[in-house]
């Protein structure tokens, strides 16, 4: 295990000290979780920080530590994973490698000491007690239902997918060598006590996980110990390593994450080649031909200048335009996310109340986890491909998979996969769609349809998957 911070400690004073006011007003608050929005959900997360001074001082900049010294809030942390629970999940039927690591930091490096197939309680129990092996439990949500409510709300907040793993550590050891994610992290201490070293980042930002030698990184920038309630937030690219005090029998934390592959760059990379296509359709400039042999070429230093061209009479257009398709990323969120915790099965959602008619006033329901694209025609395959609207919605998801990866994943994207979670209708239909989406309620006869035929076709169908209901 790597040697302990002993003099820089005093690094993480500054930190201490800019959260001893968080610490006396948390130990006020009456409330632990508010789960009326996912707004609400955020704030009561993070509190007694207010969201407009984490997003504009901490998110994406630096750690935010916030020690509650909190009853209510050690015992609702408490409830969210414990050791115990793992005896009970086991009989489940968990799997090495997929469900659970079992690993330790040895000389700087990650160490995996995996078994073959199932899980057995007794012998993880025995290294974990034995070897001082850290046990990593993925996607916890899966199985913790107040997990699940949390990391729903919080997707819904983000418009992110939200994952989360389980660290449990025993005393005087460490599970994972320094290093850093490319995801935006927030720590929860559910038991015992997680002695925690930060540093400056390498990478602001990274865009993926990657270790860190000890000679490299320098002296932590932040040092403290999490006790049950608190709560620790980094940005992607933070190094940071971790390990369970002597005396301390062991440590138990929730690692819930959000933002990969959600950047700016990502988005561009997702909306460009729909806004080329579309500007091309219009603008002769971009149908004109590349220069003779271009893509032969090793140094097409010639050609950036026109390049800059085309890529200003893009930024044109887009500046005079108030529609750009970010398809793949939008389906990639809504297809993989939570479905609702409605405190049940979700699968069991099914359409109540009356049938959509054409004097009926509709509203729109579960708003969050639905979202609408144009795409060419998934279902016809001729040279000509019409532009369709898409619905798709997350109702149907299964908790049971999320984050995981299913071998329906495998799925051709033109194939059944997608339509199992949405509708499709022809491009007519978007202005209408756009109707309900944006109204709180709506007459169905006042729907921007053709024919009254059409309008009820329209509510009927989304009433059949769930995405409104009747007043």
């Amino acid at each position: 295990m790597p040697k302990k911070g002993g003099k820089h400690a005093e690094a993480g004073k500054e930190m201490q000290t800019q959260c001893k006011r968080a610490k006396v007003e948390a130990a006020c608050s009456p409330s632990v979780m508010s789960f009326e929005s996912p707004d609400s959900l955020f704030g009561s997360l993070i509190s007694p920080i207010k969201q407009e001074i984490f997003f504009r001082e901490y998110w994406e900049q630096k750690p935010l530590l916030v020690q509650r010294n909190d009853p209510l809030h050690a015992a609702y942390y408490q409830s969210l994973f414990q050791l115990s629970d793992l005896k009970e999940l086991c009989s489940r039927a968990l799997y090495y490698g997929r469900d659970i690591n079992i690993c330790r930091c040895v000389n700087g490096k990650k160490k995996v000491l995996n078994k073959e197939g199932k899980v057995n309680y007794i012998q993880l129990k025995k290294d974990f007690d034995q070897k001082k092996a850290t046990i990593q439990f993925h996607q916890p949500q899966r199985f913790k239902e107040e997990l699940w409510k949390i990391q729903e709300k919080l997707e819904c907040y983000f418009g992110s997918l939200v994952g989360s793993n389980v660290y449990i550590t025993p005393q005087g050891s460490q599970g994972l060598p320094p290093h850093y994610d490319d995801v935006e992290v927030f720590i929860l201490q559910l038991e015992g006590e997680k002695h925690w070293r930060l540093y400056k980042p390498t990478v602001h930002l990274a865009r993926e996980y990657n270790v860190e030698s000890e000679d490299r990184i320098g002296n932590p920038t932040h040092e403290f110990i999490l006790k049950p309630g608190d709560l620790l937030y980094f940005p992607r690219g933070t190094i940071h390593q971790a390990d369970t005090p002597l005396g301390i029998s062991y440590s138990t934390h929730v690692t819930i994450s959000t933002y990969q592959n959600n950047s700016w760059g990502d988005f561009l990379l997702d909306a460009i080649p729909g806004l080329v296509f579309d500007t091309a359709k219009e603008d002769v400039v971009l149908r004109t031909s590349i220069p003779r042999q271009l893509l032969m070429q090793v140094d097409i230093a010639d050609s950036t200048k026109q390049l800059s061209s085309l890529l200003r009479r893009l930024a044109d257009r887009l500046e005079n335009t108030r529609e750009l398709r970010s398809t793949d990323m939008k389906k990639d969120f809504i297809m993989n996310r939570l479905p609702p915790c409605l405190g049940g099965d979700a699968d069991a959602l099914t359409p109540g109340g009356k049938l959509p008619r054409i004097d009926s006033r509709i509203r729109l329901q579960f708003r969050d986890h639905a979202v609408v694209t144009v795409e060419p025609d998934q279902e016809n395959s001729d040279e000509i491909r019409r532009e369709m609207v898409y619905v798709y919605h997350s109702l149907k998801n299964r908790r049971e998979t999320h984050m995981m990866g299913t071998e329906d994943d495998a799925t051709s994207e033109e194939g059944t996969s997608q339509q199992r979670h949405g509708l499709r209708f022809p491009l007519s239909y978007l202005d209408a769609v756009k109707q309900i989406w944006s109204s709180s309620t709506v007459n169905v006869k006042e729907l921007n349809l053709s024919s009254d035929e059409e309008k009820e076709n329209l509510a009927l169908s989304l009433w059949t998957e769930c995405l409104i209901e009747v007043m």
